[in-house]
């Protein structure tokens, strides 16, 4: 791929410069679709010239922050794009967040523009006046909202500004298990080198067409998928959520699929889901949740294709791939990508041997820079250069990763990341609660759903409706308890502890409809 380079400095690491080498050389052809527009390549690199203008023109510079809480659409792609362009840092949001989920993170990120939906605009007015940000514009799903006015009102050419591989392109908010929500500084280097390598073990080319039915704030759509197609000159059909029934009516139209399992099993259950539904597509890629060993089975029985896992996580983008040509193993995540070095250790940092069970550490170019105005955290989580993913894995003898846990506690529904913690203290917020403990069972459609044992204080009137009714005003849906469990007690070790492990394993047979 061509490298745009200076006379006497490093080549330019600018993540855009690259994307837009390819957009150059795909001008004519078609590169991304919705079912409203198509854009060739020209026309996309135009749009992103008018987006990073429009942001420019907001007195925004090389290196502040724009938070983005918008619908997808091609926009938000363009919005993306410009942000890189411009060399200004991105910070994506969960659309489904509540204005105090969002208070959080603009106050901790502190960004100069926040970009928000055009429905939601007086809403969040006065968050972002609490969080000192100094502009707040609008952008919706049909080149609506008082951002896109201000693109179309502005030039079509733009400079690439540009970047080292070290300077900071996106803030994403990861979950742990203590504390609030945490910011990864994602920087370009870790963005392209990561799908510069995921491009050639995939095989993504041209002649590829990628269908996204993936959210746009979350690293799996927003990195994974786009960059590689981005990257590779294939055209994207970008459906605005997932959706049976219009994924079954675009596949034809694909060679490649990314989804979360959840978007697999839905599939499976669509009678019409078949070997001819999946003729064109090569490659279905899943991740961002453990794939459940009877999916891969019955879509291989369905299709005639196994599903190719893989590994990652917000910190360290993907981590390891089954084969493109070769063995994809159902229940493993597969080989370490190239330049990255995974490691599986006790809790004396030592090595296990093959088999043995421990956390998982990783090393490599696409492992983040650290948490935002976090430096004692960034430290805690390092070992010799080697981040602590809290996840729990064994390498077979062939060498493939195999995760069987999480040494945190954090709940992972529908591919999306849920911190207990954050939950218990909205639980235990209501008046009538006394204590709680939020974990995750078992769901056949989200891989996990969030649950939680509570115990009431003495005359409450609270019962598990009535809790996840208040739960719903404040918090998104997908952190929303789907089970509520009253308890006398919560189950306890001799350190007074409460043992989560205990309640998902008396849970763990939960019947759903």
């Amino acid at each position: 791929m061509q490298r745009i380079e200076k006379r006497g400095r490093p080549p330019m690491s600018n993540l855009y410069a690259h994307i837009q080498s390819t957009l150059r050389e795909q001008r004519e052809r078609a590169v991304i679709a919705t079912e409203e527009r198509t854009l060739s390549g020209a026309q996309l690199d135009t749009l992103v010239a008018q987006f990073a203008n429009a942001l420019q023109a907001q007195n925004l510079r090389t290196g502040d922050r724009v938070a983005a809480q918008v619908e997808k659409s091609l926009d938000n792609v363009a919005l993306y794009l410009a942000c890189l362009r411009i060399g200004a840092v991105y910070l994506p949001l969960n659309s489904a967040y509540r204005a105090a989920e969002i208070e959080y993170f603009l106050g901790d990120a502190t960004p100069k523009i926040f970009v928000s939906t055009p429905e939601r605009e007086s809403e969040l007015q006065e968050t972002a006046r609490k969080t000192n940000v100094a502009t707040l514009l609008t952008l919706g799903t049909h080149n609506d909202g008082s951002l896109a006015a201000l693109v179309t009102a502005n030039a079509d050419t733009a400079p690439t500004v540009e970047r080292t591989s070290d300077d900071l392109a996106v803030i994403c908010y990861t979950s742990g298990t203590t504390g609030r929500s945490k910011g990864a500084m994602i920087t370009h280097g870790n963005l392209l080198s990561n799908a510069q390598a995921l491009v050639r073990l995939w095989g993504f080319n041209a002649s590829d067409t990628l269908l996204h039915a993936l959210p746009l704030y979350h690293i799996h759509g927003l990195f994974v998928a786009l960059h590689c197609a981005l990257l590779s000159g294939a055209k994207i059909i970008l459906q605005n959520s997932f959706n049976a029934a219009n994924v079954l009516h675009a596949l034809p139209r694909a060679s490649v699929m990314m989804g979360v399992p959840t978007f697999y099993t839905r599939l499976l259950a669509e009678p019409n889901f078949n070997r001819d539904t999946t003729r064109t597509v090569r490659l279905f890629v899943s991740g961002s949740a453990p794939l459940l060993a009877d999916t891969f089975a019955a879509f291989e029985q369905r299709t005639g294709q196994r599903i190719l896992e893989r590994y990652g996580m917000t910190e360290t983008e993907i981590i390891t791939s089954n084969p493109l040509d070769g063995e994809r193993c159902a229940g493993t995540v597969g080989l370490p990508l190239p330049d990255v070095s995974v490691r599986v250790v006790d809790e004396n940092g030592k090595p296990c041997a093959s088999g043995e069970v421990g956390v998982v550490e990783v090393r490599g170019p696409s492992v983040f820079k650290g948490y935002w105005n976090l430096p004692e955290k960034t430290k805690a989580e390092m070992r010799d250069g080697y981040f602590i993913t809290g996840d729990l894995g064994m390498f077979e003898p062939d060498g493939y990763l195999r995760l069987v846990g999480r040494a945190k506690d954090l709940i992972i529904s529908g591919g999306l990341n849920v911190y207990p913690k954050e939950i218990e203290e909205a639980i235990e917020a209501l008046d009538g609660v006394a204590e709680s403990a939020v974990f995750a069972i078992p769901h056949p459609d989200f891989g996990e759903a969030v649950a939680a044992a509570v115990t009431l204080k003495k005359g409450s009137p609270l019962t598990p409706k009535t809790i996840i009714d208040e739960l719903r005003i404040n918090l998104a849906a997908f952190k929303t308890p789907k089970r509520v469990y009253v308890l006398d007690e919560l189950p306890r070790n001799a350190m007074s502890k409460v043992q989560k492990n205990a309640l998902r394993e008396r849970y763990k047979n939960e019947k759903w409809e």
